[in-house]
């Protein structure tokens, strides 16, 4: 899968999660100019519920044009709730109603991916039947994104809590096979995710030999966006707390080695630290500052 030049002024776009209760527009893109935000991530339903609300058309096009004018690149992510492995029908239908709604709301606000968690296989089932599942109930998801417009679907792995069906760089390749490495998948690299999952991150090249395995699991291209947060804990602890960038057990000098490998090269980076406008606004601040080198 080949990769066109990026679009943006920077290599890396750095942004946040924003929130957005009270207007996409008039909330949302305001905290992300406060910020000094490239690039912003969003919910468009609660992320904690099935609810499916149909968006404010006149908050919609003010957003997607603010972000168009000022070349923000805009994701979505999926509610949490989301398991394409559940052994709940009801979890599973629900699963396929709320990612549908992402997908065809992330359109609508010229969103460029929709990161959806790779869920876990409950309820004692295997592996190979949790991901025959995702196959049959996902691949007809990413089937349906047939206008110029639609945005990619971006796999992020999880901590490696419980039977999480994906949370090391090489679990991407049976995903990715169940899904028929379909055109319009992609991957959310988190990386607070992937350092408790296992891979160290630290040293002089632990950012780019997690890197060089994500690509040779998925191929080049297929890296989408990337979740920039620091780790509360240590590597490999399976626990997803995240920390504000250089104050956790990542560093910062693996975020700098980020921004300098090829797989990265056009990739925006989104924070979801903790601290608040103050301490998004100084991570945001703090990875520009490691992008000059």
């Amino acid at each position: 899968m080949s990769r066109t030049p990026f679009p943006f002024p920077s290599r890396n776009p750095v942004g946040s999660h924003v929130p957005v209760a009270g207007g996409l527009h008039s909330v949302g893109l305001s905290y992300a100019r406060g910020l000094g935000a490239e690039t912003v991530q969003v919910f468009v339903a609660n992320p904690r519920g099935w609810a499916t609300p149909p968006g404010n058309p006149r908050q919609d096009e003010a957003f997607r044009a603010g972000c168009a004018a000022e070349s923000i690149p805009v994701y979505v992510h999926a509610p949490y709730l989301i398991n394409f492995g559940s052994h709940t029908e009801e979890t599973v239908e629900r699963s396929v109603e709320s990612l549908r709604h992402s997908l065809r709301r992330g359109r609508e606000i010229g969103a460029l991916g929709v990161v959806v968690h790779t869920g876990s296989a409950t309820g004692g089932r295997e592996r190979a039947v949790a991901l025959r599942q995702v196959r049959e109930r996902m691949l007809p998801l990413l089937d349906e994104l047939t206008h110029d417009d639609d945005p990619r679907l971006l796999l992020e792995s999880t901590a490696g809590q419980g039977a999480s069906l994906c949370s090391r760089t090489w679990d991407f390749g049976p995903y990715f096979e169940a899904l028929d490495a379909h055109p319009m998948l992609g991957v959310c690299l988190d990386t607070c995710h992937v350092f408790a999952a296992g891979h160290d991150l630290t040293g002089p090249d632990g950012m780019h030999r997690t890197l060089d395995l994500l690509v040779d699991t998925v191929g080049e291209g297929r890296l989408g966006l990337i979740h920039a947060n620091d780790s509360k804990e240590v590597v490999g602890a399976h626990r997803d707390r995240h920390a504000n960038i250089g104050s956790g057990h990542i560093g910062e000098d693996p975020f700098r080695a980020l921004m300098t490998h090829p797989a990265t090269a056009g990739v925006p980076l989104i924070i979801e630290t903790p601290g608040g406008k103050e301490g998004h606004a100084a991570d945001v601040e703090r990875l520009k500052k490691l992008r000059e080198g």
